[in-house]
C-alpha cells in the first residue's frame, strides 16, 4: 500500500496547461544547440550561395531569442536577481533585433553623373520587410576631388553634394568614405568607383530631345579600356562609345589628383559606321541626331540602411552594465583584504 504521506498532491497531479507545456519546451536547454546549429547552417548558406539569403538568418535568431525568453520566464533565479534578469532581457533584445535587422536591411549601389540627381539604385539587396523611403531621397552629385599618393594610392575622396532634408530645405556639404550623407535613415557613402561620362543631347526621330550621359568604365582601374556600349533612348541600334586617354592622368611616381583629360574627343561606332567627335559636335545616326555636349565625371555610391543598429548598441550597453552590476553586488560584500 502507498504511504499517504508520500502520495502526490491533487495540485501536482493536475496536467500542465498547453501554454505552459509549450513554454517549457521553448525553455529547454536542448533547444539551444539546435538553434545554434541552424544559425551556423544559415551562415554557411549565406556565405556559399548569395548575400540575398541573409534573411535565412532570421529564423534561427528568432528561435534562440524565444529560447532565452522562455528560460527567463520559467527560471525563478532570474526573478530573484534583478541584474541577471536585465542582462538576459537585453541579450534577448539583441538577438531579436539581429533577426529583425536581417529582415529589414538594405544595401545598394548607384552611379551619378556630375550635376545629376539621384533617381534610383543600379543594384540592391534587402530583407523582405524593407519598405523604405528611397523614392523620397533627393540629393545631387556636385563633383569630387580625389587626391593620390605615389603608387598610385588613393589618399582622400571628397564628394560635394546637395540634398533636401526631411523638412524640404536644401543643404550642401561634403562627404567621404568615413563621413556619409545620412538621409531618412539611409547612409550614403562615396566609393572608389568613379570615372568619365560623355554627356549627349539625343534627338530621336520622334519625340523630344533628351540630355543623357554614358558612364565609361571606372578609372584608373580600367584606364586602357575606356569604352562602353550604349543604346540611345528609343533607338533600335546600339552605339559604341570610346574615350581615347593618351595622357598619364595619375602618375605612379608622385602625388596627383583625379582630373579630366586635356583631349576629350570620343569615337562612336554604330554598325559599320565610325565617327570621331569633339565636344560641341554632332552626328546623324540611324534613328536620330546625337550631339556630344561635354565630358564630365561620375561617382559611385554605396547605400546602407538598418534601423536596428542604434538599438543593438543600446542593448549591448545595457547588457554590459547589468553584468557589471551583478558582479559588483556579488563581490561588494567581500572585503578586498580578505585572505584567500
Amino acid at each position: 500500500m502507498r504511504d499517504p504521506a508520500v502520495s502526490a498532491s491533487p495540485a501536482l497531479a493536475q496536467p500542465l496547461r498547453p501554454a505552459t507545456r509549450w513554454l517549457l519546451v521553448l525553455a529547454s536547454p536542448k533547444l539551444t544547440p539546435f538553434g545554434l546549429a541552424l544559425l551556423g547552417a544559415a551562415s554557411v548558406a549565406v556565405y556559399q550561395l548569395d548575400a540575398k539569403a541573409a534573411p535565412w538568418l532570421a529564423l534561427p535568431l528568432l528561435l534562440l531569442a524565444l529560447n532565452l525568453l522562455a528560460a527567463v520566464a520559467t527560471n525563478a533565479v532570474f526573478r530573484r536577481q534583478l541584474p541577471l534578469l536585465v542582462f538576459h532581457l537585453a541579450l534577448a533584445a539583441l538577438v531579436l533585433l539581429a533577426a529583425v535587422g536581417q529582415l529589414s536591411y538594405l544595401k545598394g549601389n548607384a552611379e551619378l553623373t556630375e550635376g545629376a540627381a539621384f533617381e534610383g539604385l543600379r543594384s540592391r539587396e534587402s530583407g523582405p520587410w524593407h519598405g523604405g523611403r528611397l523614392r523620397e531621397l533627393h540629393f545631387v552629385n556636385d563633383g569630387f576631388e580625389i587626391s593620390y599618393m605615389a603608387g598610385p594610392v588613393m589618399d582622400r575622396n571628397v564628394n560635394r553634394v546637395r540634398w533636401q532634408d526631411e523638412q524640404g530645405s536644401e543643404r550642401s556639404g561634403e562627404i567621404e568614405a568615413n563621413q556619409p550623407l545620412v538621409l531618412m535613415g539611409y547612409r550614403i557613402y562615396p566609393t572608389s568607383n568613379k570615372g568619365f561620362a560623355p554627356v549627349f543631347v539625343w534627338q530621336p526621330a520622334q519625340g523630344p530631345a533628351l540630355l543623357t550621359a554614358v558612364h565609361l568604365p571606372s578609372f584608373p582601374a580600367n584606364a586602357s579600356a575606356q569604352a562602353q556600349t550604349w543604346r540611345p533612348p528609343g533607338s533600335q541600334a546600339d552605339v559604341w562609345v570610346m574615350l581615347a586617354v593618351d595622357e598619364n592622368l595619375i602618375p605612379a611616381d608622385r602625388a596627383s589628383r583625379f582630373r579630366l583629360p586635356e583631349q576629350r574627343g570620343i569615337v562612336l561606332r554604330q554598325q559599320d559606321q565610325r565617327f570621331e567627335l569633339q565636344p560641341g559636335q554632332g552626328v546623324a545616326l540611324a534613328d536620330g541626331w546625337l550631339h556630344y555636349r561635354e565630358l564630365r565625371t561620375w561617382m559611385g555610391y554605396r547605400f546602407f540602411h538598418d534601423w536596428t543598429i542604434p538599438w543593438m548598441l543600446a542593448s549591448c550597453t545595457v547588457a554590459v552594465l547589468s553584468m557589471a552590476w551583478h558582479f559588483w553586488r556579488k563581490f561588494a560584500t567581500t572585503p578586498w583584504n580578505k585572505a584567500a
